[in-house]
């Protein structure tokens, strides 16, 4: 996207206000106690979802949340509901997804967690940026799609996994790409071969180049949940509060509001079939960057799914089963 483009998403683009009924719909929602996540959490709630969980690291702060969605949308308590979940412990989501599984049923996924850093740290021996935003996002992914697919036979309906990507996934060339064969997260987990304020542009790209990927090898005519990612624009958040003074002076300048950025989200999780494999921005279906959509982003892309799903297994065996 130009810079002029750029500026028409963040001014002018109209992004239209929630009003779908959710009646009936479980819903859940990674990264809710702030920020976008509890934006759309907040929407789901007041258009009459059933039980809609917010998931999270902090209980304390997903209860504060509650609160607030309740006083602002005036649903009762037992609509809501708090679940721990913290994104940085792939056994936390090997648990989480456990409890997910004993839901009656889930309509509506949103992983939306996610975190932005400035500083190079580790996270299960990894990258944080790649270990969340990527490892941790998928393997959660994987492992709560065995409940999406149960819900779409036995309510006969089409469930919606929605990832919270990012346009910044087009700041990058994607360097790593020419690592060679199974080396390319071996590369991003070298602190010397990754430029600093590439990681986050990085995480977000892995993102988009698997839902992409799983799309093309289980098409929606033969895949029964819709998997889509979205760019929410740059929004007023917390997330990149470690992320340093440049993206704060963007934000301070260009961000559109938490609540407004958060459309994007609830209009991604109410798609079907039509965007499965797709990314999503402004509300509407986009092509992502070059560095996706380029020959060498279509050769990358089956390379990174191949290594992002070998290392899952490794984690959780069987996990790409549920595929």
């Amino acid at each position: 996207m130009s810079f002029l483009g750029f500026l028409y998403s963040q001014w002018l683009a109209r992004l239209p206000y929630p009003t779908a009924s959710y009646a009936g719909k479980t819903i859940i929602v990674t990264g809710s106690n702030v920020g976008l996540g509890k934006e759309a959490a907040r929407h789901f709630t007041r258009l009459g979802a059933s039980s809609v969980i917010l998931a999270v690291r902090s209980i304390d702060k997903g209860n504060a949340a509650k609160e607030d969605i309740e006083s602002t949308t005036g649903v009762s308590e037992a609509i809501i509901k708090v679940w721990q979940l913290d994104m940085a412990s792939y056994d936390s989501v090997k648990e989480f997804a456990t409890r997910v599984q004993q839901l009656p049923r889930v309509d509506i996924f949103l992983a939306n967690a996610g975190v932005a850093k400035g500083e190079w740290t580790l996270t299960e021996g990894t990258e944080t940026q790649i270990a969340i935003n990527v490892i941790s996002t998928f393997l959660l992914s994987l492992l709560v799609l065995p409940k999406l697919k149960e819900t779409a036979t036995r309510f006969n309906t089409r469930p919606t996994l929605s990832i919270t990507s990012s346009g910044a996934h087009a700041h990058t060339t994607f360097p790593q790409k020419f690592a060679s064969e199974g080396k390319i997260f071996d590369t991003l987990n070298d602190e010397k071969q990754v430029e600093p304020n590439e990681r986050y542009p990085i995480s977000k790209l892995l993102e988009i180049y698997p839902v992409r990927e799983i799309a093309a090898r289980h098409p929606a005519a033969t895949f029964p949940v819709t998997i889509n990612c979205i760019n929410p624009g740059l929004c007023k958040s917390e997330l990149a509060r470690e992320a340093g003074w440049q993206l704060a002076i963007m934000k301070f300048l260009f961000a559109r509001s938490t609540e407004v950025g958060s459309r994007t989200l609830v209009h991604a999780c109410t798609q079907g079939a039509e965007t499965h494999g797709g990314y999503l921005s402004d509300c509407r279906l986009d092509e992502p960057g070059p560095v996706v959509t380029d020959q060498d982003g279509r050769k990358v892309q089956p390379r990174v799914w191949d290594e992002l799903a070998r290392k899952l297994e490794t984690i959780s065996p069987g996990c790409t089963s549920s595929l």
